[in-house]
């Protein structure tokens, strides 16, 4: 009797009751839905910096230490001197993601002037000549390579500059986005003073892109690669130590160049097979023994394959692999023209120099002189990229989702 009374039961309970003891649960967002998120992305970017930073400032030590002391330096100097412009950036860091969005806006022009008055002091008698090219500036208590603020008016004036052309411009009248080109031409010629040809280069990547994103007419393009690769060939061929390291890389190395033009990249190559998969272990690195020219700084990539192995190698990598995606995913969600474009310029700045890099290191470019971000030693670049870093927090934080989320009166 108990079977059938309990069966009447269940007949006569209510549809609404059964219906929602019948719900399926609520879908749990896939991966793609994730890695989107803007949320992710935001947390994702800060920590992927923070990672590279304390990385970089591990390895300059590893780097270093020996050619320090074979100079007769504390084997700390290094360490301590990247350890100081690693606490100046996160200061300029999170200052700059403090200011509002718009405030870049109003001021790009303004920084952009900056910029040019600070390139402009390398032709000065406070300039100073490294490696046969004028990219630095002595102000007394500090040396500083003003091309690496360059880097930043350029994110973020051109933005506002294909932003303004675009809305003047008409199907008929382009003649608008001559400002901004103007201006991008003004930025490299400013540079190229110094003779520093792989900044220029990274300058000159950020304003096409700027302008590829502004709408600027595809023929245009046509025009402006013609340009830029006559002039590129000019200076590579005016100038004999240009010249010999671009055939040095795209030729085979004589026995007289395996101990100059080719020197460097050789032993790059070098600590990279010794490296192997898991590497020979940190600060085991035979290369930094006064083999491997700028072991810590352009050349930083090649001492981690050696240490750090193909995996070290590999979340170096993934780290601005990680960065780029995440500023392009926010760039892409965003509904303000200027800061979408705005984050694009930053990450092809920060990713972009990150490939031009390595693939200087693995010798599918001529030496450059092109610094990795946030992982080389040097002040002006470290210093610049924590800044930039700011910078595009401070406009992701323009989002809803991640407004709401880090805003202190939510919590």
């Amino acid at each position: 009797m108990c079977f059938p009374s309990a069966l009447w039961r269940w007949k006569k309970t209510p549809r609404h009751a059964s219906r929602s003891s019948t719900q399926a649960p609520p879908a749990t967002p896939t991966a793609s839905v994730w890695l989107k998120s803007p949320l992710w992305c935001y947390h994702c970017f800060i920590g992927a910096v923070m990672f590279l930073t304390f990385l970089g400032a591990v390895m300059v030590f590893s780097s270093s230490v020996i050619s320090n002391i074979s100079s007769g330096k504390s084997p700390w100097s290094q360490a301590l001197t990247q350890g100081k412009f690693c606490l100046i950036g996160l200061v300029l860091c999170f200052g700059a993601s403090r200011l509002k969005a718009l405030a870049y806006r109003r001021c790009s022009g303004v920084i952009l002037i900056i910029a040019w008055g600070f390139q402009l002091l390398t032709m000065s008698p406070l300039g100073v000549n490294y490696q046969g090219n004028t990219g630095w500036v002595n102000l007394g208590i500090f040396t500083m390579q003003p091309a690496e603020f360059m880097k930043l008016a350029v994110c973020l004036w051109m933005p506002l500059g294909v932003v303004i052309a675009q809305q003047r411009s008409t199907d008929k009248d382009h003649r608008p986005y001559a400002v901004p080109i103007i201006m991008l031409i003004i930025c490299c010629a400013l540079v190229m003073l110094g003779r520093d040809m792989g900044t220029d280069m990274v300058i000159l990547i950020i304003g096409l892109i700027a302008l590829l994103l502004g709408g600027m007419p595809k023929s245009w393009f046509g025009i402006m690669g013609a340009v830029v690769a006559v002039l590129a060939g000019v200076l590579v061929i005016q100038s004999p130590n240009r010249l010999a390291r671009v055939l040095s890389a795209y030729t085979s190395c004589d026995t007289t160049q395996m101990q100059g033009t080719c020197y460097q990249s050789i032993h790059a190559k070098y600590a990279l097979a010794s490296g192997g998969f898991a590497g020979v272990g940190l600060g085991n690195s035979r290369e930094k023994w006064n083999y491997l020219p700028e072991a810590h700084n352009d050349f930083i990539f090649a001492i981690i394959g050696e240490e750090l192995g193909f995996v070290g190698a590999i979340v170096i990598i993934i780290m601005f692999v990680l960065i780029g995606w995440c500023l392009a995913c926010i760039a892409l969600q965003s509904k303000d023209r200027y800061t979408s474009i705005a984050l694009v310029s930053i990450a092809v700045w920060i990713v972009g120099q990150a490939i031009i890099n390595i693939m200087v290191v693995i010798g599918l470019l001529p030496v450059m002189g092109v610094p990795m971000p946030f992982v080389s030693a040097g002040g002006s670049s470290l210093i610049m990229c924590l800044t930039a870093a700011g910078v595009a927090i401070s406009m992701m934080r323009q989002e809803t989702q991640i407004a709401s989320a880090t805003n202190p009166l939510n919590s």
